[in-house]
């Protein structure tokens, strides 16, 4: 009976045990592994993990094809040719970058001075460049390039930033023509005011700007910039074979001071300070143009705090007799941008100085850079055509329409 009892006390308790494993010990419900085991659960996951890549391969497909459009559809022109050019350069090639406005890519040929000195220097300006691009132009040029010098052309330094900022073409000339990339938001952040008018959103996806110009598809020169990097057959140097005469300015050389615009002295000190810290190596230049007593008491200003610095500066208008420049002739567009000759003129000035005060390897012969002696035989065969036009355009007395500064 007593065992009966024990027998009965085990089938009715919670305790009671199978195999001798308690009943409570055993987990009623099927494990994770059991779950996954189960067929159709397996292909559920696989499922959801092929849609998953799917989307994502949808979405990186998508965005590589709105990089290259936008690319595609920015207005096309020297600029952009320009930009392009300079992102297609073999990486950690160039000798020399040379940032800032129009007075950068027809005063000094590229070309000419790889082919006499084996110097790489490229121009990366655009037109009425604002000066507070420069330093965000050195680290996009940092990001493919290592320069032993950066060249600052000066001349925007003169104006006041609202002048400037009020067209945003001119911002719109840097931005639209950088690469997609951190920098270039940074870049935009700092050109572009939140509260403009159009808002930052058409700077950061510029084919909002340029959705209209379809037409740029059907441009073979445009397909070669899908992913905006066309090489420059004349490493951005730009011929003007115009003549607009002007008479020499008599205030070369004045002395005395005359301050820059406020935000612009700021902007020039943030830049020198920058440069500094990065032990970057600069040399600032102004161009010879028709300038006004007060445009070259401000180079003065100028001058004084770069020096402070540790950086030099060079004012061609303290140079027109060493250059050789000739007003009446060498100008394109009375006294504000060299054409062809004039160029030829300042750029062996620049390269005078540059054997002077610095010291860079003659890569001529390289086969990393047999693109520059293509480059420096193209613009001997343009230079002799362009000598001749000017020629005749002087004998004939054919001068140029008068232009805005640019």
């Amino acid at each position: 009976m007593e065992r009966e009892s024990k027998m009965k006390d085990r089938q009715s308790s919670p305790q009671s045990q199978i195999a001798g494993v308690d009943v409570q010990d055993i987990d009623t419900q099927p494990d994770s592994h059991e779950i996954a085991a189960r067929p159709g659960h397996r292909i559920r996951e696989l499922g959801k993990a092929k849609t998953v890549i799917q989307a994502v391969a949808f979405l990186g497909i998508f965005l590589l094809l709105l990089v290259a459009v936008s690319y595609m559809v920015r207005t096309n022109g020297a600029v952009k040719d320009r930009f392009s050019g300079f992102y297609a350069e073999k990486n950690h090639t160039l000798d020399i970058v040379m940032i800032g406005s129009s007075p950068v890519f027809p005063y000094y040929a590229a070309p000419k001075l790889w082919g006499e000195t084996g110097i790489a220097m490229y121009p990366l300006s655009s037109n009425v460049q604002r000066p507070a691009a420069m330093k965000y132009l050195v680290e996009e040029a940092e990001k493919t390039q290592s320069p032993a010098l950066y060249i600052f052309e000066m001349r925007m330094f003169t104006m006041e930033d609202a002048g400037l900022s009020d067209n945003m073409a001119y911002t719109r000339g840097v931005t639209d023509n950088m690469k997609y990339s951190w920098q270039r938001i940074r870049t935009i952040r700092a050109l572009v005011p939140e509260e403009d008018e159009e808002g930052r959103l058409s700077y950061y996806l510029d084919i909002m700007k340029y959705h209209t110009n379809w037409k740029m598809l059907a441009l073979p020169s445009e397909w070669a910039n899908i992913a905006y990097h066309k090489a420059s057959p004349l490493k951005g140097f730009e011929f003007k074979d115009e003549v607009g005469p002007q008479p020499m300015p008599d205030c070369g050389k004045a002395a005395g001071e005359c301050a820059i615009p406020a935000e612009q002295e700021a902007c020039l000190r943030d830049l020198l300070a920058f440069l500094q810290k990065s032990g970057k190596d600069a040399l600032f230049i102004v161009s010879p143009y028709g300038e006004s007593l007060e445009d070259q008491q401000m180079f003065n200003y100028m001058e004084g705090i770069v020096t402070s610095f540790g950086y030099g500066f060079l004012n061609m208008n303290d140079y027109y007799e060493e250059i050789g420049i000739v007003f009446e002739e060498d100008f394109a567009d009375y006294g504000s941008h060299t054409n062809a000759v004039g160029a030829e003129k300042c750029t062996d000035f620049l390269r005078e100085y540059l054997q002077q005060h610095y010291t860079f390897p003659d890569k001529r012969g390289n086969e990393a850079y047999r693109s520059w002696d293509a480059s420096y035989e193209l613009w001997k065969n343009e230079m002799e055509t362009a000598r001749e036009t000017i020629c005749g355009r002087i004998a004939r007395g054919e001068y140029a329409e008068e232009m805005a500064e640019e």
